[in-house]
């Protein structure tokens, strides 16, 4: 997948390959040097944002069957 370098030193990531790495507008990445000379791009995974998606998923999903004000009672040390 050939791709040009502009003169402000930037390329254009093609579709498949930022479909491929999940990356969107915005997204960070590293550059790493190989023992063999190539370079991979790796995305660059933000943890206070995967950590929100974790809470997210979780929300409203309680296995424990206590209403609200009886797991507030319980905090409480009522």
């Amino acid at each position: 997948m050939p791709t040009t370098v502009t003169s402000k030193g930037q390329v254009t990531v093609p579709k498949s390959v930022r479909d491929y790495l999940g990356l969107k507008a915005g997204s960070a990445v590293a550059f790493e040097r190989l023992a063999n000379g190539e370079i991979v791009i790796r995305p660059i995974k933000r943890r206070a944002k995967a950590r929100a998606s974790v809470f997210a998923r979780l929300r409203g999903r309680a296995s424990v069957r206590m209403k609200t004000e009886e797991i507030l009672a319980l905090t409480r040390g009522e």
